[in-house]
């Protein structure tokens, strides 16, 4: 109990410095007196319903009060103080999240860990939907923002910002992009082309993003009837749409694809062989006579199945509930994560591709402290990487060990 209090002492006196020190370069959001702005409590209390005039109030509220994380609303009120049904909604940004926990990677079972809340059974990676054991459906898990997990995340995010610039219109302009803090990035799109958007419209969009109810038939793959296929021209892979991304995709994946990579998503051996010893061919075909069925052997069943995976690579991978809710509070640019303490923070879409969140996103350049490591990976702050670390003591940089005691992965030592 000790330790614990010696460790959250120490987060909170860091949080203090940061937000005495860097408050007043905190922006907060557009028209800040319309936003509604929500604080988690070093205590675990939320706090929320609190309307700012300006950023001055902000920053001198961020200041004195020191939480453990800042949200304010996507949404634009006339009362942002009110209980939610008398705010007076006025609209809402469009907002995309992120996050690795919803991307596959693997490396999830070497730094991931789930504890079932009801038997206390352990395991590894991402949890289940029910406990192997007690059949229990909740779980305490214990993430890692590791540079693969980020990776990936990263690519969807290119993947969802391509879309919204060439398939929606919205200019760069439109677009502002995060890294979380955390494990992910957010996308936020402020327009008054999608201010007025209810849940309904928003849910649209999602579908459109993440491939959901995406017809063949309307992209040249049609079934007659169990013996006859028709295979009818595609659009032109210069086409805007899910015309261009399917075909795109398709392509991308019939040239790198080995065997087992076809195998793997349910396509038999003989059809395998055909499409390795036709691949030139088929791609030829896609490329300019925009076809699918370019040699024979190859029926339906095969292309939708090469279809289906184009398009989850081909589209991105979203949380869908964030981006419907028009009410949602999301964490406020340049203030610090709980679980990390890195720091929230807006990025030029022009350099997504370099952006290193282990370098720009680090709060914390000063000082050391000693920390007692329970449990942690190997991993990387700037240019200096740290661990693998197993039941030992330890003198970090200020962030290291901060990122370390978030996670509760490590302990302050006196």
């Amino acid at each position: 109990m000790e330790k614990r209090t010696a460790s959250k002492n120490f987060v909170h006196e860091k949080f203090q410095e940061y937000y005495k020190k860097e408050s007043s370069l905190i922006k907060g959001p557009s028209e800040i007196e319309k936003r509604e702005f929500g604080f988690l409590l070093f205590t675990k209390e939320m706090f929320r319903h609190k309307g700012f005039r300006n950023v001055g109030e902000l920053q001198g509220f961020l200041y004195r009060l020191v939480p453990l994380n800042v949200y304010y609303s996507c949404a634009y009120y006339e009362n942002p103080e009110a209980e939610m049904e008398r705010k007076g909604w006025l609209g809402a940004d469009l907002v995309f999240d992120i996050d690795a926990d919803h991307i596959p990677t693997p490396c999830d079972k070497n730094h991931d860990e789930w504890t079932c809340s009801n038997c206390g059974f352990v395991g590894k990676g991402v949890p289940p939907e029910k406990c192997p054991i007690c059949g229990g459906e909740k779980f305490n898990v214990k993430s890692w923002p590791c540079e693969i997990c980020l990776k990936s995340a990263k690519e969807e995010t290119i993947k969802l910002i391509e879309m919204l610039t060439q398939d929606f219109g919205f200019s760069s302009k439109d677009l502002h992009v995060f890294f979380s803090g955390h494990r992910g990035y957010h996308v936020q799109v402020e327009s008054e082309s999608v201010k007025m958007l209810d849940a309904t419209a928003r849910k649209e969009i999602v579908d459109y993003v993440i491939g959901l109810g995406l017809d063949m038939s309307l992209h040249g793959l049609k079934r007659k009837s169990w013996r006859e296929t028709s295979f009818s021209t595609c659009s032109h892979i210069s086409d805007l749409g899910w015309y261009r991304r399917l075909i795109a995709g398709m392509q991308n994946f019939i040239l790198n694809a080995e065997a087992e990579d076809f195998e793997k998503i349910g396509i038999r051996k003989k059809a395998v062989n055909t499409l390795l010893e036709n691949r030139d061919k088929i791609l030829k075909s896609l490329s300019e006579n925009r076809t699918w069925g370019a040699v024979k052997g190859v029926g339906f069943e095969t292309w939708r199945k090469i279809a289906e995976e184009s398009v989850k690579l081909r589209s991105a991978r979203v949380d869908t509930v964030v981006t419907t809710d028009t009410h949602r509070l999301i964490r406020m640019a340049d203030t610090l994560h709980g679980k990390t303490g890195f720091k929230k923070i807006e990025f030029p879409v022009s350099v997504i591709d370099s952006f290193d969140p282990f370098k720009s996103a680090v709060a914390f350049k000063k000082g050391t402290a000693t920390v007692f490591v329970y449990d942690a990976p190997k991993f990387r702050i700037g240019d200096d990487v740290f661990g693998p670390y197993k039941k030992q003591k330890v003198k970090l940089p200020t962030a290291a060990a901060l990122l370390l005691i978030c996670k509760n992965r490590a302990e302050i030592v006196k």
